[in-house]
């Protein structure tokens, strides 16, 4: 997608692929600034402070981590795998949620373990990684394809009359390579000419729908409004939403949906003014654990801090401010759980399907 008029993706290799080079989501909107990362405590840096962030993009960051991981551990005295699976146990707690960090990191581990020395694990590592990057990229639009569907389906009701659409927080091309899971069909359906106008949450208490999403769509010239997160409600109540599009960082087998804190009182608004809700996920999102339960999904608490302190630019830097009063308590859950029947329905790179077990494994049966 576009900065300034300019293609970019969050992430890509340097130019001798010996590290990875990523835009710093912290200083958006403000500073565009690329960082290098060489190692993979870099990545767990990076990924912890959300330099980088959204599930699909933590689980391409972490196959380039675990890369890294084996770039350096062929040149030190450790034990080549040893120190390559201790790698990944760090990379994937830095954000446990999404799951999309375990997944990239057992796809590396699995390809290194069957390659018999140092070259060749190196070489299975960085086409993992490749390929990790390139099918988000491919999913991304897929996913554009067939939500593009749905928005087109509202078209026909509506006729020439502009389509609503509230998102939260960011699934867009910044929490992905590039195009976004909950932005891909947006971005179709401004390409088509249909007229569009996003509500964007703002997200607290790290503002990524205020900060990323809304100049995301302003990058592409699509029309948008911020607004606090506890509006969403009232302006369903006045018919001014058409439907919900959400991302998720984890969604299990039966439907549900984690994702920023915040989902849930939109999917519960959505439903009660009969809007449709739908979740936008790569199915490296999906958690294919037969039996896990809701309530065991790893739900990140994250600093008070966050809460208690609030950044923005004035004018030449950014700077951070006190909230409230000094003392304060605060706790910073980040993320909340949507059941199922609350969703209307998952958009996927295989289509779209009903959240339960039995439609989900019948677009990817591959996965019983």
């Amino acid at each position: 997608m576009k900065i300034n008029g300019k293609n970019f993706t969050t992430i890509w290799e340097s130019d001798d692929s010996q590290s990875v080079e990523i835009i710093d989501q912290r200083l958006l909107p403000y500073v565009l600034e690329v960082k290098t990362l060489r190692t993979y405590q870099d990545v767990v840096v990076a990924i912890k402070t959300m330099m980088v962030r959204g599930a699909p993009l933590i689980g391409v960051a972490s196959a380039y981590g675990m890369y890294l991981a084996c770039l350096e551990a062929s040149i030190r005295n450790d034990e080549f795998i040893d120190f390559v699976e201790k790698a990944g146990r760090e990379i994937i707690s830095s954000r446990p949620t999404a799951i999309n960090a375990r997944w990239a990191v057992g796809k590396v581990i699995d390809a290194v373990k069957s390659s018999n020395n140092y070259e060749g694990s190196i070489e299975q590592a960085l086409k993992i990684a490749r390929g990790i990057a390139q099918d988000d990229i491919n999913s991304c639009k897929l996913i554009g394809k067939y939500g593009l569907e749905i928005i087109e389906k509202i078209v026909e009701n509506k006729g020439n009359e502009t389509i609503n659409i509230l998102t939260h927080c960011n699934a867009g091309w910044l929490a992905t390579v590039d195009w976004g899971t909950a932005t891909a069909p947006i971005y179709m359906a401004n390409e088509r000419g249909i007229k569009l106008h996003i509500w964007v949450d703002e997200t607290r208490p790290l503002y990524q729908g205020a900060k990323l999403t809304s100049w995301e769509l302003f990058q592409e010239g699509i029309s948008n409004t911020i607004i606090t997160d506890n509006a969403g409600g009232y302006i369903m109540q006045k018919g001014l939403v058409d439907l919900v599009i959400v991302g998720s960082d984890r969604t299990t087998i039966d439907g549900f949906v984690a994702n920023k804190i915040g989902t849930h009182l939109k999917a519960l608004s959505a439903y009660d003014n009969n809007i449709p809700f739908y979740v936008a996920l790569p199915s490296s999102s999906i958690d294919w654990s037969m039996n896990i339960d809701a309530k065991d999904i790893p739900l990140e608490v994250r600093s008070e801090e966050e809460v208690l302190i609030v950044s923005g630019w004035n004018g030449s830097e950014i700077k951070e401010l006190e909230l409230t009063y000094k003392g304060a308590n605060a706790l910073n859950y980040a993320f909340d759980i949507t059941p199922p029947k609350l969703v209307t329905a998952l958009i996927t790179e295989r289509g779209i399907c009903k959240p339960n077990r039995e439609d989900i494994l019948k677009i990817f049966p591959d996965e019983i």
